[in-house]
């Protein structure tokens, strides 16, 4: 089966477990149940699969617990991070869901159990609350036991339909593709806030490519605002042939995608001991700054939100934003952003981050931090990309690529918005690997192209008085219809002479009617 066969179908079947649950669980909330549920068929086999360690004679899953010892537990806890007994595993409780009268407490009982496992042991921080938003008792599901079961059974089935081997023999991204088309498919319901907590694939595959170009290692990769993981997994993918020396590192302020975030490092085969992600406001409780410095950092940070800025009169001290001298806007925090993801990153490194175009001409507090930057020669690379590249929003955004070891003191501009840069695609764009490549080959090069790239001197820039906007730098092309005056003048005699002709021919005409 190829890569569009398996996400049709991955699509036609979350479609018709949406129609099996459609008016319990509505819209938004519909993706935590197929994405958790996911996430437990996951879990499940690839904890069998463990177990029987490729041992043909041992099926897991037709084991009775009994025969489970206290030393097989503690082993398999210490390197998987949590135990499941058989009776457990998502292919038992999936067989007999359309008839267990107490579905909904058994799976509860399950996840809690799968979640206290690992107390006491190094994965308890990664396991704890996993799965907290997939309640099998909520209202949601419906007023009475019988109908909570029933929906959960049809969840249950659903997922166990998709028949694509085992995950990782899969030929796409199980859970990237199926939380992207409920996001498409719910963007009315999500709102601004699925734009904000999903990246979509094809732009988190340029924004990794941006941070780790050129680099054969990296120490650790960091997202300040990881959402559901999907820039730091696709940091995995492209360093699957290279090495991650320490893991994947994220924070994330909503509790729900923080979980999912999780349950992503898992379902990507990221052991517990490669991951760290923490709950927690970015840009006033920081984690992991006994961690720092990342040779690479990815984010697409909330666009312009409130922050407590000035208000909190200790912030203009903090390491990450005292050396520019002013706090971002209490309005617009995404300056804060960009300060706090360059304070983590290493002199080696590189960070790409997806910005509200505003911050790059507006003036003010957030023009004397493009100031502080571009003095510093922090800034390599402002792309422009195209409009509706996201769900939620139609903004163009503008990724900015931040270095602490430029070869010099130009800063690059790429106009990436035009159309050969993008596919558009039902309601949205889609940038496709001919594209990103392209993108790449101009950053890489930093070669001048008209209406595309230039490299830009300090001087220049100073000049503008710190505008980083790409269209002050890179000219459009021009709309306006090429004339050709030769041409024209030949064509307006043909039409006087078609013109004379017909009124010698009308007139010819009148004479014959008069005679």
């Amino acid at each position: 089966m190829t890569g569009k066969q398996q996400r049709d179908a991955l699509q036609r079947q979350i479609w018709k477990i949406a129609n099996d649950v459609r008016g319990a669980v509505d819209g938004w909330d519909f993706k935590q149940y197929v994405l958790g549920t996911l996430f437990y068929r996951f879990i499940s086999e690839n904890f069998a699969s463990y177990i029987e360690a490729d041992d043909d004679s041992i099926n897991y899953a037709s084991l009775a617990d009994s025969v489970i010892t206290p030393e097989i537990k503690d082993d398999a806890i210490k390197t998987k991070g949590y135990f499941i007994y058989p009776s457990q595993l998502f292919v038992n409780v999936a067989k007999t869901a359309n008839t267990n009268e107490s579905l909904n407490t058994d799976l509860a009982k399950i996840f809690a159990e799968i979640e206290s496992s690992a107390n006491g042991y190094p994965s308890e921080q990664d396991i704890k609350g996993l799965f907290a938003d997939f309640d099998t008792t909520s209202n949601r599901l419906g007023n009475t036991v019988k109908d909570k079961n029933s929906r959960l059974a049809s969840v249950l089935k659903g997922v166990a339909g998709l028949e694509f081997g085992d995950f990782h023999g899969s030929q796409i991204d199980l859970f990237g593709d199926a939380y992207e088309f409920l996001i498409s498919n719910y963007a009315a319901n999500a709102g601004k806030s699925g734009g904000e907590f999903f990246t979509p694939q094809h732009v988190s595959k340029l924004i990794a490519q941006l941070a780790m170009h050129g680099q054969t290692k990296v120490n650790k990769i960091y997202d300040p605002a990881c959402g559901s993981g999907s820039l730091l997994l696709q940091a995995k993918k492209h360093f699957d042939a290279h090495i991650v020396e320490e893991g994947f590192f994220g924070q994330e302020i909503n509790h729900t995608t923080y979980n999912l975030a999780r349950m992503n490092m898992f379902l990507h085969n990221i052991n517990y001991d490669k991951f760290n992600i923490q709950l927690g406001n970015t840009l006033i409780d920081p984690h992991f700054g006994d961690d720092k410095p990342f040779d690479a950092i990815v984010s697409n940070p909330p666009y312009s939100v409130s922050w407590i800025g000035s208000d909190d009169p200790t912030l203009i001290n903090d390491d990450r934003f005292a050396p520019a001298g002013v706090l971002a806007p209490k309005s617009k925090a995404d300056f804060a952003f960009v300060l706090h993801a360059l304070s983590y990153l290493s002199s080696k490194g590189r960070a790409a981050i997806v910005c509200f175009p505003g911050i790059f001409y507006r003036g003010g507090a957030e023009q004397k931090i493009r100031q502080y930057l571009v003095d510093n020669n922090y800034v390599e690379t402002v792309i422009s990309l195209a409009p509706n590249l996201f769900y939620g929003t139609t903004i163009a955004v503008t990724i900015l690529v931040l270095a602490k070891n430029k070869p010099n003191t130009d800063i690059q501009f790429i106009d990436a918005s035009g159309d050969e840069f993008f596919k558009k695609e039902t309601n949205n764009n889609v940038m496709y690997d001919g594209h990103i490549e392209e993108i790449m080959k101009l950053f890489d090069s930093k070669a001048n192209k008209v209406h595309i790239a230039e490299s830009v001197p300090y001087d220049k820039i100073v000049a503008g008085d710190y505008n980083l906007s790409v269209s002050s730098y890179v000219e459009p092309k021009s709309t306006k219809e090429e004339i050709d005056p030769v041409k024209l003048n030949a064509d307006i005699d043909a039409t006087v002479k078609n013109i004379t002709k017909l009124r010698t021919d009308i007139d010819d005409i009148i004479a014959e009617i008069n005679a």
